[in-house]
């Protein structure tokens, strides 16, 4: 990320990657690994606390670790995490691949002139055809380390860079958050298995801008309760951005996911939220997609995410030891959806559309 900190808001991010606190970052400061979002606080951090860190042990090195209750599934295990990919020396890197300054939320708005918006189309309209393209991997026997490995291929065979390679320590080009991973997952060996759920993370770096987008699929035969889960995100995120215009509060885009989630008592993760995008990966605003009293309004040309997380049960993230993966506590399934979008006059315009 580049200079320009807000002295309200500093923080440093990742996609769906904040949370609750606005953390500070310095150049002497070493790199967090996790965004998270601290309710009533003005710091994101990015890891979460040792006490739910140490979960990990406890889920992994007892009786019944590969057991969800009241499910024929099994918990989701770490793979084997493959090599760091390659991409062409011509190919432009974001800033902060290769620098040991640390990722930081940008302060202001990423707001757009003409030229602007025409290439956050350009890195929309890519990332939202990465991501159809790996939708249609889904299958199961497939690894996400495979899934990785073609995302990977398609964005540097056109000409761009996949954001995730190289922020932070975050060792590849894409995430793929299986069952009850609720973002932030790293590709690796396991094989997907019939019924599961993923969500499949892309962001692109095209031309100096980034697009950011993600999506939840279906892998084979799927149960009635994972498929409504990812029904329901999928209208938070829809009815969130039908009320998005320029003047509107923030806080009502919390508000509209909450309630709608409400109505099938799902929980909203409130540890990750969306944040500006555009020429940096993470900038002002925080989008907060639960129920909040955050000032800010939206601003006309304005670009951001909104990417809601909901889960059948408990909203409590584990992260496990690689630094980056997060599950829900009690193993139960989540979704996400998200899309970059651009306030227009008339409201917003989605910027990660094929």
């Amino acid at each position: 990320m580049t200079s320009g900190v807000s002295p309200q808001l500093q923080m440093s991010l990742k996609s769906s990657f904040i949370g609750d606190r606005f953390l500070r970052s310095s150049r002497n400061q070493p790199l967090p690994q996790l965004f998270r979002f601290n309710p009533g606080s003005k710091h994101v951090s990015m890891q979460l606390s040792r006490t739910l860190s140490g979960l990990t042990n406890l889920f992994f090195n007892r009786r019944n670790v590969d057991e969800v209750p009241n499910s024929n599934r099994k918990r989701l295990r770490p793979g084997k995490v493959s090599p760091r990919r390659q991409v062409p020396k011509h190919i432009p890197r974001p800033p902060y691949v290769n620098s040991l300054i640390p990722a930081g939320l940008v302060s202001g708005p990423q707001v757009h002139d003409k030229k602007g918006i025409e290439c956050m189309r350009a890195s929309g309209r890519l990332a939202a055809q990465v991501l159809q393209y790996a939708g249609t991997l889904v299958k199961p026997g497939i690894t996400t380390d495979e899934i990785d490995q073609a995302v990977h291929q398609m964005i540097v065979d056109n000409g761009a860079y996949p954001s995730p390679l190289g922020y932070g320590s975050f060792p590849k080009s894409v995430c793929t958050s299986v069952n009850e991973c609720i973002c932030h997952g790293i590709p690796d060996s396991r094989a997907l298995e019939d019924g599961d759920i993923i969500n499949i993370d892309v962001t692109v770096y095209l031309n100096g801008y980034h697009g950011d987008t993600s999506a939840t699929f279906y892998c084979g035969s799927v149960d009635d309760e994972a498929k409504k889960l990812v029904q329901i995100t999928k209208e938070c995120l829809d009815k969130a951005i039908s009320i998005c215009a320029p003047g509107v509060e923030f806080k009502a885009i919390g508000k509209t996911i909450h309630d709608h989630a409400d109505k099938y008592r799902y929980g909203v993760v409130r540890d990750f939220v969306g944040h500006g995008v555009g020429r940096v990966f993470h900038a002002d605003p925080v989008v907060l997609h639960f129920r909040n009293n955050e000032s800010g309004r939206m601003v006309l040309n304005q670009t951001f995410t909104i990417e809601p997380m909901l889960t059948i049960g408990s909203i409590n993230p584990v992260k496990w030891n690689d630094d980056w993966t997060v599950v829900t506590e009690d193993g139960s399934l989540s979704a996400q959806f998200e899309h970059t979008i651009l306030i227009t006059p008339d409201g917003a315009e989605i910027m990660t559309e094929c």
